[in-house]
């Protein structure tokens, strides 16, 4: 029983010496994922959805939400033990266009996100989907 629990111990031990920055720091993080739609009206009348959002990971579908003009699309996760969190969303510009995006991809955005309090922030626009981790300066990452 005695060499059980010495195993057990080392065990944990060697867990924690090799993923210590990652319990400190992602493990407990919620991350706020938000897609706001900033499509132009154009044709649309302003009460009536242009963009339809689905995102979903492996485990998790949130479901299509239909979006007018300045709503936004949000959820949080958190980052699995592997770091392979992965959510992606299809978003249809109504009569326009339809493209597929990774709105979070653990190791791609769990540093950069925690810039503006644990938010990854995303806008579809006429030219593509954008993404900004301040809210203030904007990259278009996914052109139409």
């Amino acid at each position: 029983m005695g060499n059980l629990k010495s195993v057990a111990l080392l065990l944990l031990f060697t867990f924690f010496v090799l993923h210590l920055p990652f319990v400190e720091s992602d493990w407990f993080i919620n991350y706020h994922i938000h897609v706001t739609n900033d499509l132009p009206l154009l044709n649309s009348p302003p009460n009536q959805p242009n963009l339809f959002l689905h995102c979903k990971s492996k485990k998790k579908d949130l479901g299509e939400r239909p979006m007018v003009k300045g709503q936004d699309y949000t959820w949080d996760t958190k980052v699995n033990f592997w770091r392979t969190t992965l959510f992606f969303c299809r978003a249809s510009w109504v009569g326009r266009k339809t493209i597929r995006f990774d709105a979070f991809v653990a190791d791609r955005d769990e540093m950069t996100c925690r810039h503006y309090h644990n938010s990854c922030m995303w806008s579809v626009r006429e030219k593509g989907i954008y993404f900004s981790k301040n809210n203030a300066t904007w990259g278009n990452m996914y052109p139409w």
